[in-house]
């Protein structure tokens, strides 16, 4: 998909926030964060030379909790202001809600120069990317983060799209925002499963590149899940950072960027095995780094201190770490669908020590072996 010329951006730095440049030529983009930030969603969108009508998707719940403050934002900046409703929760990325968007963005006459905002999560902002890059073969987009898994990972870096039936995020395109937005306030109001959930994207930023911010979560995790406000600012923005500084030197995951999926691999195909229904995302990758550096000591690849630091540290957040009883071949059908396989091979991110990790091919008789003590 080809993006529409990146809109110009005006300063966006204030004393409550901090701002992180993805750094992509003609797409770079800023990642403002801090507390408040929502409120000035209309200066945001008017220092991007943006005008006209903005399509805000959104689900029930945060049009409930955000939608009279954001309207009133971007109303007060002279935008016409739009609200599209779609439901809540993995199952919605599906071909038939990206269509249902167009559907409204076609009944309100959207034009080129027009915008979309995805205020929520992992979800609402796959999906909302993905539609911006179909809809008139490109209008701009700007991601809102109201989850701890979007502020840190999913609304960083272009990916979006919808799963299939036999895997996730099969379906998409690699479409950059023109603005990512995360207003840490918004964090106060998760459910604490969502907020746990997000404790996993952030224990694996330390896991691949920084062994420094894994030994600041390690000793600062009982004030991260209090929520104290300095520590999440810090969180957030180291973990922006690091993506930032990946997704700038390999855009379209040929290379360094894999290692972004470290968890995902096992948690992927555990979300696929439990309908998208028995995990949410944060949930399974949490099993899903655990278990790959279980099969990265079990290769040799790692001593039992990388497997051990992260199962506690994990423990600690309250999320799962056990994998769930599946038969082998159910268990690696379901990592074949991933997205990361190449000519047939499952490729996999591995730990090689708390800030290294590397990608791997994974042989499916030793993967066997290795799986046959949970089963």
């Amino acid at each position: 998909m080809a993006q529409p010329e990146k809109p110009s951006a005006g300063p966006l730095m204030t004393p409550s926030n901090q701002t992180v440049k993805v750094g992509l030529g003609k797409r770079s983009y800023d990642i403002v964060i801090g507390p408040g930030s929502l409120h000035r969603m209309g200066e945001y969108l008017q220092s991007l030379g943006l005008s006209g009508r903005v399509g805000v998707v959104t689900n029930p719940t945060l049009a409930r909790l955000y939608g009279a403050s954001l309207k009133k934002a971007i109303g007060k900046a002279g935008f016409t202001c739009y609200f599209i409703s779609i439901p809540d929760g993995e199952r919605t990325k599906t071909l038939r809600w990206v269509s249902y968007i167009v559907d409204e963005l076609v009944k309100h006459r959207f034009e080129r120069r027009s915008t979309l905002v995805a205020l929520g999560g992992g979800v609402i902002g796959d999906i909302t990317g993905f539609a911006a890059s179909m809809y008139l073969r490109g209008i701009p987009f700007v991601q809102v983060s109201t989850t701890l898994v979007a502020q840190v990972d999913s609304s960083v870096g272009g990916k979006t799209g919808v799963n299939h039936p036999s895997g996730k995020n099969l379906i998409g395109a690699f479409y950059q925002p023109a603005l990512v937005v995360s207003d840490t306030n918004t964090l106060q109001t998760l459910p604490k499963r969502e907020w746990l959930s997000g404790l996993a994207e952030v224990i694996k930023y330390g896991v691949i590149a920084d062994k420094s911010f894994f030994g600041f979560l390690e000793d600062r995790m009982e004030h991260i899940l209090d929520m104290q406000e300095k520590d999440i600012q810090t969180v957030v923005t180291r973990c922006c950072e690091i993506k930032a500084r990946v997704v700038a030197k390999d855009e379209r995951e040929s290379g360094l960027r894999r290692i972004l999926n470290y968890g995902h691999t096992i948690g992927h195909a555990l979300e696929a095995l439990g309908g998208y229904r028995k995990y949410i995302h944060g949930e399974a990758v949490g099993i899903g780094m655990v278990h790959e550096s279980l099969l990265a000591n079990h290769l040799e690849l790692c001593s039992k201190d990388v497997v051990d630091r992260q199962r506690a540290l994990i423990q600690r957040t309250g999320l799962p770490v056990r994998i769930p009883a599946h038969s082998f071949s159910r268990f690696w059908g379901a990592m074949r669908h991933d997205k990361k396989v190449a000519q047939g091979t499952v490729h996999c991110v591995l730990p090689r020590s708390i800030g290294k990790v590397q990608v791997m091919p994974l042989d499916p008789r030793t993967v066997r072996r290795w799986y046959a003590q949970f089963s």
